[in-house]
């Protein structure tokens, strides 16, 4: 913890994505006040941490008692670090243990995977959801994901792998855009998604949410459907990914689905009206 180190935002350039707020873990941000970033407890700030900076996509977020050569990135990948995707390293600090969206340092891209040391070979898992409040398919899947990544971890970490975990709460149609979104929850390796097809059925929980009609995620596995992923099944994904020959890049044109779409506004209107 710091003293003298915390967040500073510019208001100016800021969005209210809240994708600072839902990365950090240490209370430095109010989550009432979520998607707006207030902060209230800067003491609880990791000193040099740069994972909130690292993911605005603003740059609005600068650092008190910054002196590093961290800058805002402004959407830019990062001079020291990162890869041609143009996404940036979970953290700016190598002994950093922010503990937030990323359970452990990565030196490579937190979308593909790609490093810029060819002796660090690392698996990022991302976790795309709608809700982990109200949504019993999208809680499911956290825990499955978390047992299973639990007992991989050694096992990667023999083969020399770094293992990432990123945990992404999709608020807007905006962010669905950013991190191409097709169905909730979506679990994804080194970019390529566990689930080659998309199928989905009614979801009661997160229709309650936005108040119409949802459907959200069908995992299938061994020819069986399921509302959350199988252990086994996320474990096959991590695996694969460790043999492939290269990280998975999606050239496909991204449409925001209609189903989303209609989430998205039910929840902002409930929201509006709460």
């Amino acid at each position: 913890m710091s003293k003298s180190w915390f967040p500073v935002i510019d208001l100016k350039a800021c969005t209210s994505c809240g994708a600072c707020i839902d990365f950090c873990t240490h209370g430095v941000y109010e989550k009432t006040k979520a998607p707006y970033p207030v902060v209230v407890e800067p003491d609880t700030c990791i000193d040099h941490c740069h994972g909130c900076g690292n993911l605005c996509p603003t740059g609005a977020i600068t650092y008190a008692d910054e002196d590093t050569i961290w800058t805002p990135l402004q959407g830019k990948a990062p001079q020291s670090a990162g890869c041609g995707c143009g996404e940036s390293r979970a953290c700016g600090s190598e002994t950093c243990d922010c503990g937030g969206m990323t359970d452990e340092v990565s030196f490579g891209c937190t979308c593909c995977g790609e490093t810029t040391d060819a002796s660090v070979k690392n698996i990022v898992v991302d976790f795309l959801y709608l809700d982990l409040d109200t949504c019993g398919r999208c809680m499911g899947a956290d825990a499955v994901l978390d047992a299973a990544t639990d007992d991989l971890k050694d096992i990667l970490r023999q083969l020399g792998y770094t293992l990432t975990v990123n945990k992404v709460n999709i608020q807007t149609a905006d962010m669905a855009e950013q991190y191409r979104f097709v169905s909730s929850p979506t679990i994804r390796v080194n970019g390529a998604d566990i689930c080659a097809d998309v199928t989905e059925n009614a979801c009661q929980d997160c229709g309650d949410i936005c108040g119409c009609d949802t459907t959200c995620r069908v995992f299938t596995y061994a020819g069986k459907p399921y509302d959350s992923p199988p252990k086994a099944m996320i474990m096959d994904g991590i695996m694969r990914a460790v043999y492939a020959s290269a990280a998975v890049k999606d050239q496909t044109l991204y449409v925001l689905p209609e189903n989303l779409k209609s989430f998205f506004a039910g929840a902002l209107v409930r929201n509006e009206k709460s």
